[in-house]
């Protein structure tokens, strides 16, 4: 029977090779993570090859030039990403007992929420009498709720309420509703901006992806008008798809009350009104009674400097 009493040192995890392997995920190479830590990619390499040493598997797998977590490697990514988000938090929370309180507001972003949209909804967090730090994520409405039912993030911005079919308790809260037009380049609104809609027959569209909520009414408006678009692209991030937009590639949807910024960012024309298609965006909580006053902003924002009353 081996008497030999384990090596506390070597059982313990070494939270710095930790750090080093989650900033290489996130970065998906040595060379960028070496530039954003100021270190040299052969010490980083050497602090990784010392970690699956202790652990006994490796953690990436090299395809082309870009590093891919393991299975074991997603394991760790997972556990990295909600230590080292407590350890933020605790450096907050230490702070704030030392003298210099400041609140934190984690915000999820679903991919297809307007950016334009998202600015205008969260600035008002920055000038809330209490300082703010302000975070945000962008994902997939499904991987941001789960992230929400674990305190990950405080709230999301989502152009969908939660599905009453889901086992999460999470609470929607409206933020309004807005009525949606097309836009285009001045050379494309020469073409197709005359006898709105049935100008648009044919014409070279940019909508959202399929997993937009506000898609279906878009092709039911397209049916109902008897408009066969050509559909150029189908994207999921927003900014994205204003890009493509402000280069010419299409006719694209957008928030009405954002006409002059899209024509002062975008240099974009209006076409016309999508009625009646409206797009719809909700604050997603955890708790049914908003105490936060990040998010007390955000409700507030929504009522009053963006959208007409839902």
């Amino acid at each position: 029977m081996n008497s030999k009493k384990p090596n506390i040192e070597e059982s313990r995890l070494n939270y710095r090779h930790l750090y080093y392997y989650w900033m290489v995920a996130k970065a998906g190479s040595l060379a960028r993570a070496a530039e954003q830590l100021g270190l040299t990619p052969q010490t980083i390499s050497a602090q990784l090859g010392q970690l699956e040493q202790a652990i006994g598997t490796a953690l990436f797998d090299l395809q082309g030039r870009k590093l891919i977590p393991t299975e074991a490697g997603r394991t760790a990514l997972r556990y990295a990403d909600e230590i080292f988000l407590l350890g933020e938090q605790l450096w907050d929370s230490l702070k704030r007992a030392g003298g210099e309180p400041m609140l934190r507001l984690t915000v999820g972003i679903t991919d297809v929420v307007p950016k334009l949209v998202a600015h205008h909804l969260l600035e008002p967090v920055l000038h809330l009498p209490e300082r703010v730090r302000l975070i945000c994520h962008e994902g997939k409405f499904e991987n941001l709720l789960a992230d929400l039912a674990i305190h990950k993030l405080d709230v999301i911005l989502a152009d969908r309420p939660v599905s009453p079919g889901m086992n999460l308790r999470l609470f929607s809260h409206p933020l309004g509703e807005s009525e949606l037009s097309f836009y285009a380049t001045a050379s494309l609104a020469e073409r197709h901006g005359e006898d709105f809609p049935h100008s648009l027959d044919g014409a070279p569209f940019l909508l959202p992806a399929r997993n937009a909520a506000v898609r279906a009414s878009l092709d039911q408006w397209f049916e109902s008008h008897g408009i066969r678009p050509r559909i150029i692209a189908e994207v999921e991030d927003s900014a994205l798809l204003d890009t493509f937009g402000a280069a010419g590639l299409g006719v694209f949807p957008a928030l009405t009350p954002l006409t002059a910024e899209l024509a002062r960012r975008y240099d974009a024309v209006r076409l016309g009104p999508i009625d009646p298609v409206r797009d719809q965006f909700f604050a997603i909580s955890a708790d049914r009674r908003i105490r936060h006053p990040g998010i007390e902003a955000i409700l507030q924002a929504g009522q009053e400097r963006l959208f007409l009353p839902a």
